[in-house]
């Protein structure tokens, strides 16, 4: 169950940065909703998972998926670059967090 809450925190905290990047070009009660609300379930979620993942494992895994979930958004719908090194360097992220938890607990 922990896993699961930190694949979830992890998404929540995509839907907190759109709501950062939404609330940067439409400043209105929906996107301050999602930057609240989306950070507020990442946060709890990630408490949650936190008892049961221990804390390096769990943060890394949590910025990893917000790092790599974001880029991704922003490539795919804000027509952010898509350069070959870009993805190269987001799958180090990848590669690292597999790393981690190989190695770790």
């Amino acid at each position: 169950m922990a896993w699961i809450a930190l694949l979830l925190a992890g998404s929540f905290e995509v839907v907190g940065v759109l709501g950062m990047n939404r609330l940067k070009e439409k400043k209105d009660v929906t996107s301050v909703l999602l930057l609240v609300l989306g950070f507020i379930a990442s946060f709890s979620l990630l408490s949650f998972a936190m008892k049961s993942i221990s804390m390096g494992t769990a943060y890394a895994i949590w910025t990893a998926i917000g790092t790599v979930g974001g880029t991704l958004v922003g490539m795919l719908f804000y027509g952010e670059s898509r350069q070959v090194r870009r993805i190269f360097f987001l799958a180090l992220v990848v590669g690292a967090v597999i790393g981690l938890k190989v190695i770790g607990n």
